[in-house]
């Protein structure tokens, strides 16, 4: 089999480099870790036995995201969100004439797998998750991560030993002594990324949490985790598996991390017998979404101030300044009522970018606007949706001040690594939702 030729897609004002192999269906999306390299994948063992395999069962599209490999860079002060490295995912399958395709993902390749299917159940047909997590940091309500001193160190030995092919250590310790091998890992890593693009990206990436999101994934799932794993422990790929609907678990024997094992075949076996048994998705009627709420402030008072007929021309304006705004950035307009919109967007990030933008704009305008964001499952019912995130959404929007941008703790940590900054509003109670919600305001 060929090594397939490299070509480009366009993600907004980046070119996205990608390679198929194969003929499908299925159509398989492989999906590594946050640094990759199309063409260095071919010198690279591990990678090249796993695209060859799958492409024997379907046809397997690798890309590059923006700032890694043969892909456009990114500057180190403005990192790619996971929403935009999801617009890079996108592309390559619109490039390629992909309309559903099974996720691949290994290691912090799962953060953005897992957004994907729930965001995109439609353009997902299964979801392969091997050496995942959803998060990575140890929280109170999370003790299964790792400290953060530890992070803290990972980083650090990104930052000193890239290129060198030094991960090899912990990724298959049986193979640490094969000097092949290791050249061969170090040479990917500087194709793959910069030093210092290597350390900024993996510190983005494992302060990501996309636990909220777990509930919402829809598509067949699959969990593959090794028992004995050094970089990711057992517990996280048991809590993938308790927390996304239906997902099968199967436990690997073993300390290696994600493809990097001696015998890949116990492995490609359970992927391929996984991937050959799915059944077509029903249409889906919930998906991921980000909803964001906006409204007026002292509506009524500007009405009475500034009488009928100027306050109506004034809200045409608005309505105008909103729908170009949500055309701008992607986002979909639900409903109007009032002075107030309901919108929905498939990135957090981008909504509150227009939200922001939302603001400043209706300012010029002579008024202020008060915001809400929450990121959840939304069910779809025609052109309107429903379900607990809108209800939530509408509560966050309620408690916001004017002139502000309010968000749900969920948004805040699907963002991070945006470079949008928080200020905390403190934990409250949401009429009708269960439980404490802790707040954050976007700081402008």
């Amino acid at each position: 089999m060929d090594t397939p030729e490299t070509k480009y897609a366009r993600s907004g004002d980046y070119h996205i480099a990608y390679q198929t192999l194969g003929e499908g269906p299925p159509d398989i999306v492989s999906l590594s870790a946050w640094f990759s390299h199309v063409e260095a994948n071919w010198d690279v063992a591990p990678f090249a036995g796993l695209l060859r395999r799958f492409a024997s069962i379907g046809r397997v599209i690798s890309f590059d995201k923006r700032g890694t490999g043969l892909s456009d860079p990114v500057p180190l002060q403005s990192l790619p969100t996971l929403e935009e490295w999801m617009d890079d995912l996108r592309a390559g399958l619109e490039a390629v004439g992909s309309e559903r395709a099974a996720i691949l993902a290994t290691l912090d390749g799962g953060v953005m797998a897992m957004l994907f299917a729930s965001t995109y159940p439609e353009r997902t047909s299964a979801l392969v998750l091997l050496d995942c997590w959803a998060r990575m940091a140890r929280v109170p309500d999370y003790p299964i991560g790792v400290p953060q001193h530890v992070i803290d160190a990972a980083v650090d030995f990104y930052d000193e030993n890239w290129g060198t092919g030094a991960q090899l250590d912990f990724l298959s310790p049986d193979q640490a002594g094969d000097t092949e091998l290791r050249r061969a890992l170090a040479k990917f890593e500087r194709q793959a990324a910069s030093p210092g693009a290597a350390a900024a990206m993996r510190r983005m990436v494992l302060e990501v949490d996309v636990r909220h999101v777990l509930p919402s994934i829809q598509v067949p799932t699959l969990v593959l985790q090794h028992a004995d794993g050094r970089v990711v422990r057992v517990g996280h790929g048991r809590y993938l598996a308790e927390h996304i609907p239906g997902a099968q678990y199967v436990e690997l024997p073993g300390s290696d991390a994600g493809a990097w094992g001696q015998d890949l075949e116990p492995i490609l076996d359970e992927i391929e017998e996984f991937l050959t048994g799915v059944r077509p998705l029903a249409q889906a009627d919930r998906v991921l979404a980000t909803v964001l709420f906006t409204d007026v402030v002292d509506s009524t008072k500007h009405a009475a101030t500034r009488g009928d007929r100027a306050w109506r021309n004034l809200l045409e304006r608005h309505r105008d300044l909103v729908r170009r705004q949500l055309e701008r950035h992607r986002g979909r307009e639900v409903n109007t009522a009032g002075d107030g919109f309901l919108a929905t967007f498939d990135g957090p990030a981008r909504a509150i970018h227009c939200a922001s933008a939302i603001i400043q704009g209706s300012r010029a305008l002579g008024v202020e606007i008060r915001a809400g964001l929450h990121t959840g499952e939304v069910e779809l019912m025609g052109d309107d949706v429903g379900g607990i995130a809108v209800h939530i959404g509408a509560r966050v929007s309620a408690l916001a001040g004017s002139g502000e941008v309010l968000v749900s703790s969920t948004v805040k940590d699907l963002v991070a690594g945006s470079g949008i900054e928080f200020e905390d509003r403190g934990s409250h109670e949401l009429k009708g939702v269960p439980g404490e919600w802790r707040l954050y305001a976007v700081r402008s």
